[in-house]
């Protein structure tokens, strides 16, 4: 996971969280909305941020009001900041990552892995697909 961390560090212009502990604190604190504007600028569509971690009528409010995200929010970025990490670590590029993270899987029930980040059940099930075609299991 060290280059997971390295990665999430990277895009969120941070210092690299080097445990799960500075992952929660992260989490915790609550980022800023300007966070979102990064997982555009990684590809991700607003649609897919819309589902994945906010609404973007809710991310306005936040933004009039100076407010930072949720916890809940932070939570799913951090989420979705982990696999797309991942992903592109299995894959060797953010675009193969991004085409397989889109695709129907036939492994998730025909649904596409950045579906099932809404929840955190849904996302260990993509992370742990992830390592099995690391692992040499599944294409």
């Amino acid at each position: 996971m060290g280059t997971v961390n390295i990665r999430i560090g990277e895009w969120l212009g941070i210092q690299p969280p080097a445990s799960g502990s500075d992952v929660l604190r992260l989490v915790e604190g609550r980022l800023p909305p300007s966070v979102i504007a990064r997982l555009d600028a990684l590809g991700l569509e607003r649609s897919e941020i819309n589902a994945a971690v906010i609404p973007s009528r809710t991310l306005q409010h936040r933004r009039l009001r100076h407010e930072n995200l949720t916890v809940e929010e932070s939570d799913r970025v951090l989420r979705v900041l982990r696999v797309l990490a991942a992903t592109e670590e299995v894959y060797g590029s953010r675009i193969r990552a991004l085409e397989w993270l889109r695709r129907p899987n036939a492994r998730l029930d025909s649904r596409a892995p950045l579906s099932m980040l809404t929840t955190d059940t849904g996302s260990r099930m993509v992370e742990e697909l992830l390592i099995q075609i690391d692992e040499g299991m599944f294409l």
